[in-house]
């Protein structure tokens, strides 16, 4: 239909419609994703509390959450083909409210009443900042984007707005590998910068690929071009890396504040990505421009709020002592006495928790003199002690 295209410069693009559909499926699919991570939650929780010995992988919980997640990835990928990338990066916020409502609701998290309010304020002045600035940003955000052949790629690729983007942003990467690798600089802001610039390569990837797909299925055929092929490629490597560079964060930092800081970095950067390769801010308004910045920046500090009133776990720190009276190993954690589990599998001394690995066996027979023979040894010690003083 004509009316659902317009032609500028040579380019087609999408019409709103598009847009709009692009915009459901990116919120369709974060849904999902946000469901499913629950479900799996659910389903590890319930195998940890009714001690079943089954793996996760063996349960039909786990599996219908792992269908979940690949349904709502597929939509968030077709969802690049139809919606600007300005308006896709920033509905990632859609998940992180989901998982939050999603944990009071169905992962049962409660608090007494009167604690609620102290301990979950900030979390839903996050909610109404995040819906709010989602609002504001989906309805100032771009209104048109082109629809990626291949022959619109390869210009996009050879402008110089493009090319210095990419060599600065080159540039960035290597310096920051150079202090995270050389230096040993573990810092989260260095991880997530390398991230969020992966990242950006991925988002401008995975929108032409996923571009030329929908062209492909609609009858114009997009796989015989080399540019789809070397697109894909990067976009598979760009998203390992990523996956590798995020676990070592995990490893090393808080969960919930890469969380948020790796949003409003993968978010920004994406944003930027859009601008310099898909030129999709260039044919609005300044007050559209302004409003959906303030859209984005409510929904980072929702996202921040969000994140930040989740509960950190206590660090477990126990120490090891031996009831001399049963000789039994008990383990303390800040005055709590702990029996060892007997299932458990803490590696007597080191107490790390090794899974699959047996507890070692530890000697509980002690020997105690008994009292009587001690108090009849110390009696005879005393007079050898009162000899010994009178020859000094």
């Amino acid at each position: 239909n004509s009316l659902d295209q317009f032609w500028l410069n040579g380019s087609t693009y999408c019409s709103q419609e598009d847009n709009l559909i692009g915009t459901l499926l990116a919120i369709f699919g974060n849904l999902l994703v946000s469901i499913s991570l629950s479900i799996q939650k659910y389903s590890h929780v319930t195998l940890a509390g009714t001690k079943d010995p089954r793996a996760f992988y063996r349960t039909k919980t786990w599996w219908s959450g792992f269908v979940f997640t690949c349904l709502g990835e597929a939509a968030n990928f077709v969802s690049y083909a139809f919606a600007p990338l300005a308006l896709v990066a920033p509905l990632n916020a859609v998940s992180v409210l989901t998982s939050s409502i999603l944990g009071f609701i169905f992962l049962r998290e409660k608090s007494k009443p009167k604690d609620f309010a102290k301990n979950y304020g900030l979390t839903f002045l996050g909610y109404i900042l995040t819906i709010g600035g989602t609002y504001l940003f989906v309805s100032f955000g771009p209104n048109s984007h082109e629809k990626l052949q291949a022959e619109n790629i390869v210009k996009h690729l050879v402008g110089w707005p493009v090319l210095l983007y990419l060599l600065l942003e080159i540039i960035t990467f290597c310096l920051l590998l150079y202090f995270y690798k050389q230096r040993s600089a573990n810092y989260l802001i260095i991880i997530l910068l390398m991230v969020s610039l992966l990242g950006s390569v991925t988002v401008i990837t995975v929108k032409a690929v996923s571009g030329m797909l929908v062209l492909t299925v609609e009858g114009n055929m997009q796989l015989n071009y080399p540019i789809f092929h070397v697109l894909f490629v990067c976009m598979v490597a760009s998203v390992v890396f990523q996956a590798r560079f995020l676990s070592q964060a995990c490893k090393l930092h808080d969960s919930s504040l890469i969380a948020s800081v790796n949003y409003i970095l993968s978010t920004f950067f994406a944003v930027v990505a859009g601008a310099v390769f898909y030129l999709e801010f260039n044919n609005e308004d300044v007050l559209h421009i302004c409003m959906f910045v303030l859209g984005t920046a409510f929904c980072f500090l929702g996202v921040f709020l969000i994140t930040k009133s989740r509960k950190s776990t206590k660090t477990f720190e126990p120490y090891v002592t031996m009831d001399m009276t049963n000789g039994v190993p008990v383990i303390h954690d800040k005055g709590l006495v702990v029996q060892p589990d007997f299932n458990g599998s803490f590696s007597y001394g080191a107490l790390v928790n090794n899974d699959g690995v047996a507890p070692a066996t530890v000697p509980v027979t002690l020997e105690q003199p008994p009292v009587g023979s001690r108090s009849t040894d110390a009696s005879h010690d005393q007079p050898d002690l009162k000899k010994d003083l009178k020859k000094d």
